[in-house]
C-alpha cells in the first residue's frame, strides 16, 4: 500500500523511528548469516493498567499500515551508515535496501478486545532479521494505542452509557502523534466526539467544538454586524434584526431573574449574537467568561429566546470553571421555570456541557444521580494517562526455526513464555468469562464441554475447568505480507469495544480494587516452561 494511496499514511510510523540496538542486531544477524532464519515474536503487557483488571487492544490499523509500507529508503541508509561503525560491509546496506514484510505474518486480537497480561496482543513471525527491525516501531503504534483505549474505557464506564463525553486534550498531548493518537483511541475506547479536526480527517472520528473565552472577550459590545438580519428557519418570511430581537428579549428575561438590564455584560451578548448569527442552528453559549448567574445564563436566554422567535434550537451551553455540578443544577433550574414563563418546553432540557481539568473523581461526581450535566469535555486525564504514563509493553522471542526460546532473568516477573502458541477465552454457559489459556500452537484447541486442566500464572497449583463456549483470540491478519482480511472501521472497532467491556462481570470491571482475571496454561506448555527452567538453571 503506497502511502500516498493510503489516506491515514501520514499516521503511520517510519521505519527508523527505532532504537539504535535494532539496527546494531541486524547487523550482527547478518554477519552470522542468520537474517533469513525464521523467528516469532509476541507482544503483550506484564499487568493491566491504572490498577484495573483490563485492558483494549488498539493499534492494530497502524501497525498493519505501517507493515504494508515498510521500506528503508536512501536517506534512511545514508543514515544508518553514519550511525554504525565505519567499516561496515556495503553489503549489509545492500540487504537493508531490498528488504520489505512481504515474508512477515501477523496474528493479533482484533482492535477493541479485552486483553489480560501475558496473553499477545500481537504475534509477529517472519525473518529473523525482519521483525527484529520491527520491534519499536511496533510497540510505539500498540502500547499507547491500547493505553489511550483503555483509559477512555475507564472514563466511559465511570460516566454511565447515557453522558457524552467529549476528547479536547490536543493541546495538553506529547506532541502531534500523540495527540492524533490520543483522539483516534479515545474514541474507539467510548468517547463520542473530538476536538481534533485532523483526526476526523485522517481517522474518521466525528468532531465536536464551538467557542472558547477569547472570542467572547474579543467583543467590548460596541461592534456592529455587518449584517445583524436573520431569515427565520423555515426559509419563508421577512428577516429580523436579530441584535435588536436580542435587546427586547434581555429586558423581559432580566425581568424573569430579577436583574437590572445593565448587569449582563454587552461585550458577552455581542459575541453571543455574533455566533448565533453564524451558527443559527447549533448556537451554544460559554456561560462563565464574566458572571453565570448575572450575565452568561441572561444573555445566552436572551439570544436563544430571539433564535427560538425565529424558528431555531439552542443546543446547549458550557461551564469551564467553579463547581460545575452544582452550577449545572442552578442553571437546569432556571431553564426550567423560564421554559414555562415564556412558553417554550424544549428549554428546560438543553443539554449543559462542562469541562475544567476533569479527573475520574471529578467524572463520578459529574455522573452521579441526579446530576444536570449532560456533556464532559475532558483534555489532560485522557491523553496524558496520569494515573500510569505507560501499559510496558514487551516484544518478545519466542521461537527461532521451529524451536522455542525462553527468557529466564533474574526476575521471574519478566521471564517469558516459549514456544508458537494460541490464545483461547473460556466461557460459562451464561456467556461469563472463565478464563483465558495460552497453548502451544501443536496442540488441539479445548473443546466446549470438555474438561481441561491448566495451570493458572502465578498459581501453585493446576486447575480444571469445564467451558461451555470457546473463542480463539488470536485472528490472521497478514499472511507473508499480504492483508487477509478488510480491518474493521475504526467505528466498528469502537463497538466492539462496548461489547465486550459488558461481558466483564462487575467484579472484573471494578475500577478500584477490582478481582483479577485468569490467564492461565496448558499443561504441555507448563511443562514445556519448567523443562526449559530446568535446563536454564544447570
Amino acid at each position: 500500500m503506497a502511502e500516498e494511496q493510503d489516506p491515514e499514511g501520514r499516521a503511520a510510523a517510519r521505519p527508523l523511528l527505532t532504537d539504535l540496538y535494532q539496527a546494531t542486531m541486524a547487523l550482527g544477524y547478518w554477519r552470522a548469516g542468520r537474517a533469513q532464519d525464521q523467528a516469532e515474536f509476541e507482544l503483550f503487557f506484564r499487568q493491566c493498567p491504572f490498577g484495573g483488571a483490563f485492558a483494549l487492544a488498539a493499534g492494530l490499523r497502524d501497525c498493519v499500515r505501517f507493515l504494508r509500507a515498510f521500506r528503508l529508503r536512501d536517506a534512511d541508509l545514508q543514515f544508518l551508515a553514519s550511525a554504525l561503525p565505519p567499516d561496515t560491509d556495503p553489503a549489509f546496506f545492500e540487504h537493508l535496501r531490498a528488504l520489505d514484510c512481504s515474508g512477515v505474518t501477523v496474528r493479533a486480537l482484533p482492535e477493541g478486545s479485552l486483553a489480560f497480561p501475558g496473553v499477545p496482543l500481537l504475534q509477529v513471525s517472519g525473518p529473523l532479521l525482519v521483525v527484529q527491525l520491527l520491534e519499536t516501531p511496533l510497540l510505539c503504534l500498540v502500547s499507547y494505542a491500547s493505553l489511550i483505549a483503555t483509559n477512555a474505557a475507564r472514563l466511559r464506564l465511570i460516566a454511565g452509557p447515557d453522558k457524552r463525553l467529549l476528547e479536547m486534550g490536543l493541546r495538553r498531548a506529547q506532541g502531534p502523534d500523540g495527540g492524533l493518537t490520543a483522539s483516534t483511541y479515545s474514541y474507539l475506547g467510548g468517547f463520542d466526539a473530538s476536538s481534533n479536526v485532523l483526526a476526523g480527517q485522517l481517522r474518521g472520528v466525528p468532531v465536536a467544538g464551538t467557542l472558547a473565552h477569547s472570542f467572547v472577550t474579543s467583543f467590548s459590545g460596541s461592534e456592529v454586524p455587518p449584517d445583524p438580519m436573520l431569515a427565520p428557519a423555515a426559509g419563508q418570511g421577512s428577516q429580523v434584526d436579530l441584535a435588536a430581537s436580542v435587546e427586547t428579549w434581555l429586558e423581559r428575561v432580566c425581568g424573569h431573574l430579577g436583574l437590572g438590564v445593565q448587569e449582563p455584560h454587552r461585550g458577552e451578548r455581542a459575541a453571543f449574537v455574533a455566533y448565533a448569527l453564524a451558527f443559527p442552528r447549533a448556537f451554544q453559549g460559554l456561560l462563565d467568561t464574566y458572571s453565570v448567574r448575572r450575565s452568561g445564563l441572561p444573555n445566552f436566554l436572551a439570544v436563544a429566546l430571539a433564535l427560538q422567535e425565529l424558528g431555531y434550537q439552542a443546543v446547549g451551553v458550557r461551564l469551564d470553571s467553579g463547581d460545575l455540578l452544582q452550577q449545572a443544577r442552578e442553571i437546569r433550574g432556571v431553564f426550567r421555570t423560564a421554559a414555562a414563563q415564556f412558553g417554550v418546553p424544549w428549554l428546560q432540557s438543553v443539554p449543559i456541557a462542562v469541562s475544567n481539568n476533569i479527573d475520574e473523581e471529578e467524572l463520578a461526581r459529574l455522573a452521579q444521580k441526579g446530576s444536570e450535566v449532560n456533556v464532559i469535555g475532558i483534555g489532560t486525564s485522557v491523553v496524558t494517562c496520569p494515573r500510569q504514563p505507560s501499559l510496558g509493553c514487551v516484544y518478545k522471542l519466542v521461537s527461532v526455526g521451529g524451536q522455542p526460546r525462553m527468557k529466564l532473568t533474574e526476575d521471574p516477573e519478566k521471564q517469558t513464555l516459549p514456544g508458537s502458541k494460541t490464545a483461547f477465552r473460556l466461557l460459562g454457559s451464561d456467556g461469563s468469562l472463565l478464563l483465558d489459556v495460552l497453548q502451544l500452537a501443536e496442540e488441539p484447541p479445548p473443546q466446549a464441554g470438555r474438561e481441561l486442566r491448566v495451570w493458572p500464572r502465578g498459581a501453585r497449583e493446576s486447575r480444571t475447568v469445564r467451558p461451555a463456549h470457546v473463542e480463539p483470540l488470536l485472528r490472521l491478519w497478514v499472511q507473508q505480507g499480504q492483508l487477509c482480511e478488510p480491518l474493521p472501521s475504526l467505528a466498528e472497532s469502537r463497538a466492539f469495544a462496548q461489547q465486550s467491556l459488558h461481558r466483564l462481570s462487575p467484579a472484573h470491571r471494578r475500577l478500584e480494587q477490582p478481582a483479577l482475571y485468569q490467564v492461565a496454561l496448558s499443561e504441555k506448555l507448563q511443562a514445556l516452561v519448567d523443562r526449559l527452567s530446568a535446563r536454564g538453571a544447570l
